[in-house]
């Protein structure tokens, strides 16, 4: 018997499931992407105290990309308990995790107070928000993706994605207005503390929305599925979500990640190492530089939906094509024009680079949604973003970094870059477009509901008479 589809949502339903996705994935970026502006700006004086200040940019950096090396740990273990319990409940317990984490982080002792504990603790809670973030993103996307219209999914699902440039808006943001009203001395006493300390208010509107929502339907109809066959006394063995995503559909897991290597390098580039190489190599100000990408930001934010729409018109493929292909094309113009030291060069450099990412980006959350079955949907997205995210963007400023240090020029930087949109490009190219793709499409046999005894009997008869 075919399953049927679950009804669709409301317009009112769908977009409070939209507005919780959107609200919380903006809070946990805003924590996420605060820190790395903080390793690029304060945290190579406070914690990795005298060392070269690009070698103390590093060591801070190192910390940076540690928070990546926990999110596929996050994602294995928010994906196998989403898949089993729900995307809600996880959802929820991702966002406690990343606030209470920088919360800890805004009230952290520096190596002047406690010596090498402070960079100790500051590693540990790194840790915990990349475990966090890893639960995160798949979760996030599923919920709206399970909910929403399936003729513009690419648009709906495109929405949480908008929370990284909000999340680092609001932290550029913050961080570009304290550095404005105070001092070089001041915000490194205590002014950076603050936008790590306004996180506990942030979480607790996330929580108060998220809360609210209700559970994805294409979830509980599997869930329900499953249940059924159980009641008929009819159970089969379910795999654990890790091994039959590994089983079923390992070679999405690796299109996946092919697909993440140029989003995530070029985005870590643009918004992270960019702050380091406009300050120490063309010598802006810290304000100069966290203007431009607080206004590249904006641009960013809203250009993902209009993306995600076009995705929904054309394909996912060719639109995540185009922004591969144009990251690349644009690494060496990238660097040239903030060469220039001109405002305006920097902030065209980076707006530019960010649209050109956002095609990549808006329509990755229904692509990824759309290549893996419900069971295992939480386990599969969330591995093939967050283990490539260990690969790409964690090491991606530190490499900058390093390849700065090591060569004085932006060269190495771009042809890094290039490389990335390459393998980008391979991944989505042999990749399956999957824009008319139903979610229940991919669901395995064992999760159809039971067939009535009566029905099974008479299907039996008539194979036998045919």
């Amino acid at each position: 018997m075919a399953a049927t589809a679950p009804a669709p949502p409301n317009s009112s339903s769908l977009k409070r499931v939209v507005a919780a996705s959107l609200i919380g994935t903006t809070i946990e970026w805003y924590d996420f992407f605060l820190y790395g502006a903080a390793a690029a700006l304060v945290f190579n004086q406070l914690f990795f105290p005298g060392s070269d200040p690009l070698v103390g940019t590093l060591l801070a950096f190192v910390t940076y990309a540690v928070g990546f090396a926990a999110r596929p740990i996050g994602a294995l273990v928010f994906g196998h308990y989403g898949d089993k319990l729900g995307r809600k409940k996880l959802l929820v317990l991702s966002l406690l995790l990343m606030g209470g984490a920088t919360f800890a982080i805004g009230l952290l002792p520096t190596h002047a107070t406690i010596g090498t504990a402070a960079p100790v603790l500051l590693t540990v809670l790194r840790l915990v928000q990349g475990f966090a973030l890893g639960g995160e993103w798949g979760g996030a996307v599923l919920l709206v993706s399970e909910h929403g219209d399936a003729k513009r999914r690419g648009f709906w699902a495109s929405w949480p994605q908008t929370g990284a440039p909000a999340g680092q808006l609001i932290a550029t943001g913050v961080l570009a207005l304290l550095t404005g009203l105070l001092s070089d001395a001041a915000f490194v006493s205590w002014g950076w503390r603050v936008p790590f300390l306004l996180s506990g208010v942030l979480v607790g509107i996330g929580l108060w929305v998220r809360l609210a929502v209700d559970e994805s339907p294409v979830f509980q109809q599997a869930l329900k599925r499953a249940e059924t066959r159980k009641a008929a006394e009819k159970p089969v063995a379910e795999s654990m979500p890790l091994i039959a995503v590994l089983r079923h559909h390992w070679r999405d897991v690796l299109i996946a990640m092919g697909s993440r290597m140029a989003e995530n390098i070029s985005y870590y580039v643009i918004t992270a190492f960019i702050l380091v190489y406009a300050t120490s190599e063309v010598e802006l100000s810290k304000q100069t530089a966290l203007n431009a990408v607080l206004i590249a930001s904006a641009v960013h934010f809203a250009t993902i939906p209009v993306w995600g729409a076009l995705s929904d018109r054309f394909g996912r493929r060719p639109v995540y094509l185009l922004g591969a292909a144009g990251v690349g094309l644009w690494a060496f113009p990238f660097f040239a024009l903030i060469d220039t030291g001109s405002f305006g060069s920097l902030l065209l450099a980076v707006t530019v680079g960010l649209v050109f990412h956002g095609a990549m980006y808006a329509p990755q959350a229904a692509f990824f949604a759309e290549m893996f079955a419900t069971r295992m949907r939480y386990s599969g997205a969330s591995i093939g973003a967050q283990f490539s995210s260990v690969l790409a963007g964690a090491p991606a400023p530190l490499i900058a970094t390093a390849l700065l240090n090591d060569y004085g020029s932006s060269t190495p930087i771009a042809l890094y870059v290039i490389a990335a949109a390459l393998i980008t490009l391979l991944a989505v190219w042999i990749a399956k477009e999957t824009r008319h793709r139903d979610l229940t499409e991919l669901d395995p046999e064992c999760d159809a509901p039971a067939e009535p005894a009566s029905a099974a009997a008479a299907s039996g008869a008539a194979a036998r008479t045919a």
